[in-house]
Order: C-alpha cells, then sequence, then structure tokens
C-alpha cells in the first residue's frame, strides 16, 4: 500500500471501507451494553493536544537532518505530505538542544551560517534548517509554531561551554532578540533576510527539563530568571504566549513567583509503561515472546501517566492556569528505544493516553505523545527511511491522525462503559463524537448509543484494527487504514476486539 494511496483513503469522508456491523460476530461477544451520552459540554477540548516535538538530534538520530532535502533546499515532499495527513495542531522545536542553541547561526544566507557542535546528540548540525525554514514547515503543514529559547542553558555548565571552548549560553536579551526578529513587522535584520512579513510565531517556552539536573538551576533561579525573560520578551511583543517550567514540584513555586508572566506551566513525562516490574517483557525487546503479558503491561501503562498528570494538578492546586505537556512519549530499554512501539498493541496503549488527555483536557491545553519524526527511535510518530522511502505513521500517529480528524470542541461526559471498553466523548453543534478503545484481544463487545434527551438521527464510525502483534515496518500492506461503518440508529454496534474506533453520532430532539 503506497503513502498516496493511504491519503486517498484516509482523506475527506474517510470512506475507506464501507462495511455494516457483521451481525454475526454478536453471538461471539460480551453482553449488548448502552452508552449513555449527556450532550451538556462540560469543558472545551484544545486544538493542541495534538501537537508534535522536533529536535535535531544529531548522529543519535537524523531527524531534521533527514526531512531536508538540501539538493532542492526544501523540505521533502513526501514529508510534507504525510505530515499534512497527520495535521499536528502545533509543532515544537527545541528540547535538550535548546540549551546550547545559538538562532542567529541558523538565519540569513545559507553560505553564511554556522555549523554547531551538538553537545548531547552527536555530530554537527549544518543549521541550513533555522527559524525561517522551521515556520515555513508549520506553514506548509497547518501547524501553529512552539520555540523554546536558550534559557542561560538552564543553568549547566556543560551547555554553557561546549567542548570546543565555545560559549553557547543565551540570555534574556539574546531570546528578546529572537522574539523581535521572528514577530516585529519592522525588524532590520529578518527584513535583510529576505522576509518582509513576520515571521510570527505565538507559543515559546522558557527553560527545557530544568529541574531534572541537579548542577543546573535550582527551583527558586529558576523563577527569577524566568520573569527576567518574560519581561524582556514581552517588552517586544506583549501578545506572545509564555511557557514556564513546573515538573518535579516546581509548579506552586513557579506559579507563587512568577505565575503572572507566564500562561501555561510546563512538564514532561517519558516513562517505562512496565515501570516497577522486575521482570517486564516489553523491555529489551523481550515482549515477541508472551504476547499477552505485553498486551496487558500497554493497556495499563496509561495508569503510570495518570498519576503523574494527577501529581502536576496537585501541585498547581486551585490556580487555574494551564497545563502544557511539550514532551511525552513512552522509553522503554531496548534497541532503536524499543520496537515493542511500532506494534499493534503499542498504538491501542497511546489511545489508552489519548483518551487520559482529554478526560484531563480542563487544564491540559498542550500535549504531545511522540517526538516528531527520524530515521531510528521508534518514539517517533513518522518513520522516515533512508536513504531512501516513503515517511509513513507509526502506530502513535496513527492514533494522533485518527482523533484529530474526529473530536468535537467540548467534552462531554458518558456513562455505562463495559470493563473492556475505554470511551470519551465530545461534541460540536449536534454532532457527537465517541473515541472507543476496546481493550480486548479476542471479544468482540456490542453496544448501542443514547443520547439523554436526543435521538441519533444518523451515525457513522471509523475503525483502526489489526492483530496487536502487527508491527508497521513501511508503507507497504499496511493494515492500519480507516474502516467506515455505518452506525444503525437503535440496533447495536460491534466493536472488533484490539481496535480504536472513532464514532460520530448525529442527533435530534427526542
Amino acid at each position: 500500500m503506497h503513502r498516496r494511496t493511504f491519503i486517498k483513503m484516509a482523506g475527506a469522508g474517510s470512506a475507506s471501507l464501507t462495511i455494516r456491523p457483521d451481525i454475526s460476530l454478536a453471538a461471539k461477544a460480551t453482553a449488548n451494553t448502552t452508552l449513555t451520552i449527556n450532550p451538556t459540554p462540560l469543558f472545551a477540548l484544545s486544538p493542541h493536544l495534538y501537537m508534535q516535538f522536533m529536535e535535531p538530534l544529531g548522529t543519535t538520530d537524523s531527524s531534521v537532518e533527514a526531512s531536508w532535502d538540501h539538493g532542492q533546499n526544501r523540505w521533502k515532499p513526501e514529508l510534507i505530505d504525510v505530515t499534512k495527513e497527520l495535521a499536528p495542531s502545533m509543532v515544537r522545536w527545541g528540547g535538550n538542544f535548546s540549551a546550547y542553541y545559538k538562532w542567529r547561526e541558523a538565519v540569513g544566507p545559507r553560505e553564511n551560517r554556522i555549523p554547531m557542535l551538538n553537545t548531547d546528540w552527536g555530530g554537527i548540525e549544518t543549521n541550513q534548517i533555522g527559524t525561517a525554514e522551521f515556520v515555513d514547515f508549520c506553514q506548509q503543514v497547518g501547524a501553529e509554531s512552539l520555540m523554546c529559547v536558550n534559557f542561560e542553558s538552564d543553568g549547566l555548565p556543560r551547555y554553557a561551554v561546549n567542548g570546543k571552548g565555545e560559549k553557547r549560553t543565551g540570555d534574556s536579551k539574546e531570546a528578546a532578540a529572537w522574539v523581535d526578529y521572528c514577530n516585529n513587522p519592522s525588524n532590520k535584520e529578518r527584513i535583510r533576510h529576505g522576509f518582509k512579513d513576520p515571521l510570527r510565531i505565538g507559543y515559546w517556552q522558557l527553560g527545557n527539563e530544568t529541574s531534572y539536573r541537579k548542577e543546573g538551576f535550582d527551583m527558586r533561579t529558576a523563577a527569577q530568571k524566568t520573569i527576567e525573560f518574560s519581561k524582556a520578551i514581552r517588552a517586544v511583543d506583549p501578545s506572545v504566549k509564555l511557557i514556564g517550567w513546573g515538573d518535579s514540584g516546581w509548579a506552586k513555586h513557579m506559579l507563587d513567583t512568577a505565575g503572572e508572566h507566564i500562561d501555561y506551566i510546563a512538564f514532561h513525562h517519558m516513562f517505562d509503561p512496565g515501570e516497577g516490574m522486575e521482570n517486564s517483557c516489553v523491555k529489551n525487546n523481550e515482549y515477541r515472546k508472551d504476547p499477552a503479558a505485553t498486551w496487558e503491561i500497554l493497556m495499563n501503562g496509561y495508569k503510570i501517566h495518570e498519576q503523574k498528570i494527577l501529581k502536576v494538578r496537585e501541585e498547581v492546586g486551585s490556580d487555574q492556569i494551564p497545563l502544557a505537556l511539550t514532551e511525552c512519549h513512552y522509553s522503554i530499554p531496548g534497541r532503536n528505544r524499543c520496537e515493542v512501539l511500532s506494534s499493534w498493541a503499542a498504538g491501542m496503549s497511546y489511545a489508552r493516553i489519548m483518551n487520559l488527555h482529554e478526560r484531563q483536557g480542563d487544564r491540559l491545553k498542550i500535549a504531545t505523545m511522540a517526538d516528531f519524526c527520524g530515521t531510528r527511535w521508534q518514539v517517533n510518530a513518522i518513520m522516515i527511511p533512508v536513504p531512501t522511502g516513503q515517511p509513513f505513521m507509526m502506530p502513535v500517529a496513527k492514533i494522533m491522525w485518527l482523533y484529530r480528524k474526529h473530536t468535537g470542541q467540548d467534552f462531554i461526559n458518558i456513562t455505562g462503559m463495559p470493563s473492556e471498553l475505554d470511551v470519551t466523548a465530545s461534541r460540536t453543534d449536534d454532532t457527537i463524537y465517541l473515541h472507543v478503545v476496546n481493550t480486548s484481544r479476542s471479544r468482540h463487545i456490542p453496544a448501542t448509543f443514547a443520547i439523554e434527551g436526543h435521538s441519533v438521527s444518523v451515525g457513522k464510525a471509523f475503525e483502526l484494527s489489526t492483530d496487536p502483534e502487527f508491527e508497521l515496518m513501511s508503507t507497504k500492506d499496511d493494515p492500519l487504514l480507516p474502516k467506515s461503518r455505518e452506525v444503525v440508529a437503535g440496533q447495536p454496534f460491534t466493536f472488533t476486539p484490539a481496535s480504536v474506533t472513532a464514532v460520530e453520532l448525529t442527533m435530534k430532539k427526542a
């Protein structure tokens, strides 16, 4: 199955395969249940729950370099095409790399750009891909841009001065100059570089994992630096949204000290779903030996993530500041960041995390579940075969794609879920959207839909399903294509084992 075939099948209407529910399956299923939907909006779901995260990862995973066509000085068209299908609402540039990134080395004429030593990830970055190129990528795929600034190297000496003895730290003046370069319509430097119109970056993160290393800034210093950077940046553009670092128990102090100067609290979560298990079969690519145990671990992985989110919520207390999960994915020991993440079982696990993000969506307003793209790591949303081949969506990206295409504006409540189904609901006008994860590997689960005070006039569903052991390695023979299914009002709809289904119901007054 070629990528262009997937795009055609997954486009408007997602009318790939139209099948009516197989009534014969119901005999093999558990007893029918009624999913009861209360259509009253509870809170708005942010479109930025589908963020992606791009960082030049050097020799570790040539993500950015592999995305760029150096012969034509452009993003590879095939990567643009598949990213448009994924439709990320926001893309972040930065990460550890930000702590030694000097933005002026990567702007202006390419022949004048200064290559840099990539301290964390190895190798030399050409800086042929910089601010303007990143913004161009975001504009081509319809995403907001989010920049992570050099926050005085997060106070880390090894980032502040690299192995070549070069000073790499960036102060608040440098950050403010970057914002001015991007957003000020009259910025002479940008105009001289050939960009008359502003590049316009509306979101900026101050500090990246600042609390994770003891030799860096302490909590109080980071809060004071956040105020300093915020004042400098807002002096050149008061309209930008600023994200302050608040992980590792820092959130309350950051809010008490610098709360009026920031718009979001950031935290990260890279975790092992088998955390705390001595003989976890998902570690070190042992998962193929015991698919049932692997499934059990992955289906419960969201619980670890839920505890992390609840902990941050508890730390911010009654403060209504939104939360920004600007990096998040599974991190499992194993070759190339563990091959189990290429399996559909992992995709199902990420669907449970996506449902968790929606349930926490009253406070969680920016979130991701993957690194964006690369050539090796299984935590990527998009894999780029090198030196040639069509980029393709990993299972985590398949989930983000499905939810991005079929989600309402407002979260609503749903009751009556059997233990095998993990369901969330949302609404836009008269359309109800359900995200249904059938966590059973073997049982078909029939369900009837009921909407309080309304009836269902029209219904359709878009299903992703395959053998949980299937590993997605290319665009060829990809079974994870959306199957369009009809929902018949008043009749049970059967959810396939190991499936993720987006259901759309049009309601009318009863």
